[in-house]
């Protein structure tokens, strides 16, 4: 299972334009990040990229603006672990809950809090977390061990580690470099698998 995390900082051409070939491409999910956004510019283009996947039937995930996933009624978030802990109470509302975790304890904590799923990581070597070692494969499959709850992988990620990836017992991988300065999306996320 694939999850595109959207970087429009990282994007050469014209965003929605990418967003909307990735979409087509039918990967499991996207997630809308761009954490710099003031939240009215969030919302604003979050209107723009649900309408975008509603119409490839594509799951949205709203990250880390709970405001505007429940503004504009989409049932996905994604959050931090200090976020998933000061919201725990008023996330019953969501269909699918996520949280991004750096080690065990904390994936032990967030499947207690309710999550759904976790993204774990990073994993390999990546140019967003520059001077901060990778945790590796290790990391990754002694998390999956433990957690009943998917575990997708995030961190450097290229369809040349797909393989090793899943081998962990990882539900899926998130992409953001690989899907937002690729040729071409759709050919990406078939290399990947949806």
């Amino acid at each position: 299972m694939l999850i595109c995390v959207t970087n429009r900082k990282l994007c050469q051409d014209n965003f929605l334009d990418r967003i909307n070939m990735i979409a087509e491409g039918k990967p499991y999910a996207v997630m809308l990040r761009e954490k710099d956004l003031a939240l009215c510019e969030y919302e604003a283009l979050a209107i723009k990229v649900k309408h975008i996947c509603s119409n490839s039937k594509v799951m949205l995930i709203i990250n880390h603006n709970i405001e505007v996933a429940l503004k504009l009624c989409i049932p996905n978030i994604h959050l931090s672990m200090m976020e998933l802990r000061k919201y725990k109470i008023q996330l019953d509302i969501f269909d699918n809950v996520g949280a991004s975790v750096h080690s065990m304890e904390e994936a032990m904590e967030a499947q207690k809090l309710g999550a759904d799923y976790i993204i774990a990581g990073h994993i390999y070597s990546t140019s967003c977390k520059q001077g901060v070692p990778p945790r590796g494969l290790s990391f990754l499959e002694g998390i999956c061990s433990k957690i009943k709850i998917p575990v997708f992988a995030i961190g450097g990620i290229t369809s040349d580690k797909k393989s090793e990836i899943l081998k962990t017992g990882a539900k899926g991988m998130c992409i953001m470099s690989e899907i937002m300065n690729c040729s071409s999306p759709i050919q990406c996320i078939n290399t990947f698998g949806r």
